[in-house]
């Protein structure tokens, strides 16, 4: 084991932070004043710190074989110095591409993206509450103005979505995967719109239709608990939203999603796609064990895909891209501000989750959330991971829409109109 210590010294005197690591048998190496001390339980975990498995080393904190001391910021400080390499690079063999397409395909039946959803979002209303703002917006928050708080870029984040779409009142709009329904209310209150929204977290589901009816918005608005593959075609949308959905749909179902979307918007309508998308453009997910950590105790089922691929299945499905904005550094903002107020409520979360059905688990399923939280806000940070919004139509195939001639949609060509005051 000297040998692994070894290797471990002149990393931890690099780092940016000082952190000290706790070893069987009570030794303790590292700085002598450290902002984060690690304890291992056993070999083991030492070795997989040594690898740099970020992902596997989070693991064993949650499983409690690693004990942590100290901020999450300091820890992601840490642990971004301690990759062997960048967790972004690609494996572009036959081989490989037609494992993830085989597996990909496995997981997103109907039955198992209802399993998978309700796994995380599912977890308890009252634990999202403590952190998440008012709203209960969970997804990349928009700071418009750099001195906004949460509350304030999330309400400008739902505005900047109903900007880009042109809600106009009485139109028919659709929220794909509504979560918490901060955008369905939204659009509904403030744009007039008939809103339509669904998920598959039966938790979210019930939130939301308490909503509607608290703010007496039956019959203009509504929520179902649906799959995405189920909504009725006969009857066409203006305007379309999908905000932190399509991370769930799987890259052999890409074309399935955006064929479906094409047939349920109206010629000439829009349609906004807001998603996560990988820093890589052949990863999936994040590598030194990081996507693997989140696959198992946050986001079962989850893929993601850069950019250059989700325009070429929009493309794919006749959807005409119009405008792509990247967030990405305002999403690591958003989670470390999700981050921070976990932080800040810590024996409250625990409680709370202590009354969920996983309340033997409460202890392993906060650590995991706050090893997620502030990890996906470095990555985000680094950028390994990133956020776009995609905005497209269903051109309708007439020359003269518009004030431009050839336009084929209600897009204006022109980007004013979403950021006029």
């Amino acid at each position: 084991m000297d040998f692994l210590l070894r290797k471990l010294a002149p990393q931890l005197e690099a780092l940016p932070v000082g952190l000290a690591l706790e070893i069987p048998g009570g030794q303790r190496v590292g700085r002598s004043s450290a902002d984060v001390v690690l304890t291992f339980h056993d070999w083991g975990s030492l070795a997989v710190l040594a690898a740099g498995q970020i992902g596997k080393l989070g693991e064993d904190i949650v499983e409690g074989r690693v004990g942590f001391e100290g901020r999450m910021r300091d820890l992601m400080a840490a642990a971004a110095h301690l990759l062997p390499g960048s967790p972004v690079a690609s494996d572009t063999s036959w081989w490989s591409d037609m494992l993830r397409r085989a597996r990909s395909l496995a997981q997103h039946s109907p039955q198992k993206d209802a399993e998978q959803v309700q796994f995380h979002y599912d977890v308890s209303d009252d634990f999202y509450a403590l952190w998440l703002d008012p709203h209960r917006v969970y997804s990349c928050a928009y700071y418009r103005d750099p001195g906004m708080s949460l509350a304030q870029a999330q309400e400008s984040k739902l505005d900047h979505i109903c900007r880009k779409l042109m809600l106009r009142p009485g139109e028919r709009f659709l929220d794909v995967g509504a979560g918490w329904g901060g955008l369905l209310l939204w659009a509904a209150e403030h744009y007039g719109v008939d809103a339509t929204g669904i998920t598959l977290s039966k938790n979210q589901h019930a939130h939301v239709n308490r909503l509607i009816e608290s703010k007496r918005l039956q019959g203009r608005v509504r929520m179902e608990l649906r799959d995405y593959r189920e909504l009725d075609e006969s009857r066409a949308f203006d305007k379309i939203a999908s905000v932190g959905m399509f991370e769930h749909v799987g890259r052999a179902n890409m074309h399935v999603y955006f064929g479906k979307i094409r047939r349920l918007l109206k010629p000439g309508g829009l349609v906004m796609n807001h998603g996560i998308t990988a820093g890589g453009v052949n990863t999936t997910q994040l590598g030194a064990g990081m996507g693997d950590f989140i696959g198992k105790y946050i986001f079962p089922g989850g893929e993601l895909l850069h950019a250059s691929h989700v325009l070429r299945e929009m493309a794919l499905a006749d959807l005409e891209m119009l405008d792509a904005e990247n967030l990405r550094p305002h999403y690591a903002r958003t989670l470390w501000a999700w981050s921070d107020a976990l932080e800040e409520q810590l024996p409250e979360a625990q409680r709370v989750l202590e009354t969920t059905g996983r309340a033997r688990d409460a202890a392993k399923v906060l650590r995991a959330y706050r090893l997620y939280l502030a990890g996906c806000a470095m990555s985000f940070e680094q950028g390994w991971l990133s956020l776009h919004q995609l905005l497209a139509s269903r051109p309708d195939g007439r020359p003269q829409t518009g004030a431009l001639r050839g336009a084929q949609s209600a897009y204006p060509f022109n980007r004013e109109y979403i950021y006029e005051r």
